[in-house]
């Protein structure tokens, strides 16, 4: 998906629709969500799949950050994406 560095996804629906299926697949298969450095956008994506898996946005952010990267969700607008992920369809 094309998503620049520090920032959200250039289709926030897209996003979240690829997001939701990756969600799908995590009971059965192993799922990879990357970006450049491995740092904002690939937390933020992690953020949003604990989302979808039922997390708060804080909740997200806080669990990446005790156990994926201190600065992973790196701006707060990735902050206020995770916000709107179950309100975009």
């Amino acid at each position: 998906m094309r998503w620049p560095d520090f920032w959200v996804p250039s289709d926030p629906s897209e996003a979240v629709r690829q997001l939701r299926s990756a969600h799908s697949l995590l009971a059965t298969e192993r799922v990879e969500l990357c970006c450049g450095a491995g740092v904002g956008r690939t937390g933020t994506g992690l953020a949003a799949l604990a989302v979808i898996d039922g997390m708060t946005p804080d909740d997200a952010v806080e669990f990446i950050h005790r156990t994926y990267h201190l600065r992973a969700v790196e701006t707060p607008w990735q902050r206020k994406f995770l916000s709107r992920v179950l309100m975009i369809s």
